[in-house]
C-alpha cells in the first residue's frame, strides 16, 4: 500500500500547471491571456464582466483589465458595455477566440489517453480539493449552472430562480458567476 502526501500531489498538480503554461508561451498568447480566454468561453452571459475572470483566476482586476485589452487587440474577444450602465462592460469571445481557446492542449491529450473510470475519479477528486481550498479562502465555485441550486428543469427549458431569467439551452453547460452548489 502506498502512502500520498499532499506535498506530493501539490508538486504534481504545480508541475502540470507549469508545463501547461509553457505550452502556452509557446503559442500566441501567454499563459493570462490564454486562462482568461478559456474562462471567458465556458462562462455564461452574466458572468464574463472584468471582475468574474479575475475571482475566477485569483487575478487582480488591474491585471485582468490588462490582459482582456490584450486579446481584444488580438480580435479574441469583443467588449460591450451594457445599456443600463455605460460603466458596467462584458466580454464576447470572437471565432477566432473560440478557435483558439478549443485548440487541444498537451494536457488535454493526456488526461484523455486515461481510462473513463481514472478521468471521472481525477475530476471528483481535484472537483473536491477545489472545494475544499474555496470554502477555505471564502471563493466562489463557478460551477455549470445545470449543477446550481437555482437551476430549474422545465421541461426541455431551464430557468434561473436567483436572477429570474430563462436560460438559452447551451447556458446549461457553462460556468456562472452566481453558481451555488445544489
Amino acid at each position: 500500500m502506498s502512502t500520498h502526501h499532499p506535498n506530493q500531489i501539490r508538486a504534481l498538480i504545480e508541475r502540470l500547471a507549469r508545463l501547461s503554461e509553457a505550452e502556452d508561451w509557446a503559442g500566441e498568447l501567454n499563459p493570462a491571456q490564454m486562462a482568461a480566454l478559456s474562462y471567458l468561453s465556458n462562462a455564461n452571459r452574466f458572468s464574463r464582466a472584468p471582475s468574474h475572470v479575475a475571482s475566477f483566476s485569483g487575478s487582480t482586476r488591474g491585471t485582468v483589465s490588462q490582459t482582456l485589452r490584450a486579446l481584444e487587440r488580438k480580435g479574441l474577444v469583443t467588449e460591450t458595455r451594457s445599456q443600463n450602465d455605460r460603466r458596467s462592460i462584458s466580454y464576447s469571445v470572437t471565432a477566432k477566440g473560440r478557435e483558439l481557446a478549443l485548440s487541444g492542449k498537451a494536457l488535454d491529450n493526456a488526461i484523455a489517453s486515461l481510462p473513463p473510470d481514472r478521468v471521472q475519479a481525477l475530476e471528483q477528486g481535484l472537483g473536491n480539493v477545489l472545494r475544499t481550498l474555496l470554502a477555505a479562502q471564502g471563493g466562489r465555485s463557478f460551477g455549470l449552472c445545470r449543477q446550481c441550486r437555482h437551476h430549474e428543469r422545465r421541461g426541455s427549458a431551464s430557468y434561473c430562480h436567483l436572477l429570474k431569467v430563462d436560460l438559452e439551452p447551451a447556458e446549461t453547460e457553462q460556468i456562472c458567476h452566481e453558481h451555488e452548489p445544489a
